[in-house]
């Protein structure tokens, strides 16, 4: 494993041992705390070299929302729908520096994914419809119950770039007493039989709530696309 910081980003670039030039580049919203007990995990699972991009962002929800939601929890905050704007400052700033770095190192991309657990699983569904960048996705566990989020994807094309998602969902986390979250099931199990209509979609149940085993979770989604035998990213 080499391990790369972009200091000016919170960012940070995990690679691993490939003699590969070319590798998927995979970029992840995190909170860096398990940044490396995610590679690790991945490592293990993913059967081909790659680079691990994971962004800290400014602030979870407002950075990942799309649009404006009230507190789902009395005395939380909102989310402010900051997402367009941390998209295209990954697009234009911290994807380019990302691979300027990898490029040092003598690697290029293969093609790009893009994943996240909770609601950055629900950034990088959303950013399928708003890029033609990424290739891949993975959504673990992702915050799908989101306020016209399924309404969005029923009137929005994902981009034709796209050949492989992934969503999962634990099969506890439905079983709230917040009336917005408990629909994350149906609306998870939705999209992913009206996305497949278009694409690649391959949905998974966990075992547990939303708060088992993340890093397994994610590292599971991401194996997954990566390994996919779809024409890109080989």
């Amino acid at each position: 494993m080499k391990m790369m910081e972009l200091n000016d980003f919170r960012t940070r670039i995990f690679l691993s041992e490939t003699k590969e030039s070319r590798v998927p580049f995979v970029l992840v919203n995190t909170g860096h705390e398990d940044d490396e007990a995610l590679f690790e995990t991945l490592r293990k699972l993913c059967d081909k070299g790659f680079a691990l991009i994971c962004i800290e962002t400014d602030d979870w929800n407002d950075d990942l929302s799309p649009w404006h939601c009230d507190p789902v929890f009395k005395g939380t905050e909102p989310f402010s729908g900051k997402a367009d704007l941390h998209l295209a400052r990954i697009l234009n700033d911290i994807l380019p520096k990302a691979e300027e770095r990898l490029n040092e190192e003598g690697i290029s991309p293969s093609c790009h994914a893009i994943a996240g657990y909770s609601l950055a699983g629900l950034f990088a569904l959303y950013s399928g419809y708003k890029t033609d960048v990424f290739e891949k996705i993975a959504s673990a566990s992702g915050s799908l119950w989101y306020p016209d989020f399924l309404e969005f994807t029923r009137n929005r094309q994902i981009s034709q770039n796209i050949t492989d998602v992934y969503l999962s969902l634990g099969d506890q986390e439905s079983h709230t007493k917040n009336k917005l979250m408990s629909t994350v099931q149906d609306r998870t199990e939705t999209i992913a039989k009206e996305l497949g209509e278009k694409t690649k979609v391959f949905f998974e149940m966990n075992e547990g709530n939303h708060f088992k085993d993340p890093e397994l979770r994610l590292a599971k989604g991401i194996a997954y696309i990566l390994n996919s035998r779809s024409a890109s990213c080989r």
